[in-house]
């Protein structure tokens, strides 16, 4: 392999192009958890043995580039995804030019988060979070588009579902007013619960601020609930400076949200999901009803 002396080029195109290959972003494939770390391990060429190892290796190449300036991505790396990768590429799975150019896809087609410092610790939550909203983003999506349109009138069912979560989730934070918003919407699935988490700051006299890739995983969760009109909920956690947490609630019915008492946002809040058993209320907030949402909008509903 050819090897380029950077002594042997003038000093401004040495430096020019150290600035650009700053600017070159990178991805690094991450194996988060055990069982994939030893999925990999039947391949030859991959040399680990030993996954914390592996981890602490990560964290150091993760820390060198950051030392020099380079804009750095992890995705996490899924082991038959990338089977699946080689066997339609034709690549070779047991070499490091697979491994290479599966990584350099997966900001686009998996989870990945920016590095910006951040321990092991805190960014493999953190991209095992992202890559389970994703899921449920994926799943919600497509059970949406799936649904096809009504017998009856010929309206798509997913698509007045998502416009009609849309809206509920706008009337939300208007009626919610200023402060910092914390929303969960829950919705029984076929193999367990969609969630959907969303924050939000409301300025006074100044609309939502939201980002939009919450916001679309949230009004789709949302919107699978009422398409198939299962159970499910929202609850709504506002802080405020100087004032305790309002915490209010929502029962999903009907293709609308429903008000819980205040009795009811209590008990779901101070008792044990799995064992039914009370837990205390937390200190500095306020258990509160759920406010009313107003009239459907016009044409929004199937």
């Amino acid at each position: 392999m050819a090897h380029t002396d950077h002594r042997d080029q003038p000093p401004q195109r040495a430096s020019a192009r150290g600035r650009l290959r700053r600017e070159v972003p990178g991805v690094v494939g991450l194996l988060a958890d055990e069982q994939d770390f030893t999925a990999m391990r039947r391949y030859r060429t991959f040399t680990f043995d030993d996954h914390p190892a592996y981890l602490r290796e990560i964290d150091g190449l993760l820390r060198s580039l950051a030392s020099r300036g380079l804009h750095t991505t992890v995705a996490l790396f899924d082991p038959e995804e990338y089977a699946e990768f080689c066997a339609d590429t034709g690549l070779d799975p047991d070499t490091a030019a697979g491994r290479t150019r599966y990584t350099a896809t997966l900001p686009a087609t998996g989870a990945a988060v920016r590095y910006t410092g951040q321990p092991l610790d805190t960014l493999l939550p953190e991209l095992i979070n992202t890559a389970v909203r994703r899921a449920t983003w994926e799943y919600a999506t497509t059970l949406l588009a799936d649904l096809g349109e009504c017998a009856d009138c010929g309206q798509d069912i997913g698509r007045a579902a998502f416009d009609r979560a849309s809206h509920l989730l706008a009337r939300l934070l208007e009626a919610a007013g200023p402060g910092t918003h914390h929303l969960v919407c829950s919705v029984p699935a076929a193999d367990g619960q969609l969630l959907a988490v969303l924050q939000a700051h409301r300025p006074e006299e100044a609309p939502a601020g939201l980002d939009a890739t919450e916001g679309a995983e949230f009004v789709s969760v949302l919107a699978t609930g009422i398409a198939l009109e299962t159970a499910g909920g929202v609850v709504l956690r506002t802080t405020t400076p100087g004032a305790p947490d309002r915490l209010h609630g929502w029962r999903l019915q009907r293709g609308g949200l429903v008000a819980l008492t205040e009795g009811e946002v209590f008990s779901a809040y101070c008792t044990d999901a799995d064992t039914g058993e009370p837990v205390a209320p937390e200190s500095g907030v306020e258990y509160r009803a759920g406010f009313d949402l107003g009239e459907e909008e016009p044409g929004t509903h199937h």
